[in-house]
């Protein structure tokens, strides 16, 4: 799992928590206690996939598009990390006359893409709205 997904969460569910649904990469960055070049980044791409539009000049930022209720962990990852889960190094090299080392590269990319598939499903589960009400319960606790 990369970073980018858990900024883009971050960033969605405080848009999500606004009233206007609107906030600055700055103001953004400064929550996620991140930089404000990675938030653009990030909401960049969130833009491109439908979630968040901006808006230029004073008081802009980004703005919240989407239904918090119909925004899921899924689709998020989906647009930011899908098949992050895999490494980038894989032991074994296809040419080798071991059987164990000549087949491990596939079969461990089998493993993953199944594990990126559990997790995907996984993450349909849960929406933003529901992240913002788990956050909120627990302040209230």
């Amino acid at each position: 799992m990369n970073s980018e997904f858990t900024i883009a969460v971050h960033g969605l569910v405080l848009l999500a928590h606004r009233p206007d649904g609107m906030a600055s990469s700055e103001e953004i960055a400064s929550n996620v206690c991140t930089n404000p070049v990675r938030v653009r980044k990030v909401m960049s791409c969130l833009r491109k996939h439908g979630f968040v539009d901006t808006r230029e000049g004073s008081g802009g930022g980004y703005k919240l598009v989407a239904k918090p209720a119909d925004v899921t962990l899924a689709s998020v990852y989906r647009a930011l990390a899908a098949g992050s889960l895999a490494p980038s190094w894989c032991s074994g090299n296809p040419e080798m006359e071991c059987v164990v080392g000549s087949n491990m590269r596939d079969v461990m990319d089998a493993v993953f893409c199944g594990a990126d598939q559990v997790l995907a499903s996984y993450l349909e589960s849960i929406t933003i709205a529901q992240m913002l009400s788990r956050i909120e319960a627990r302040a209230k606790a």
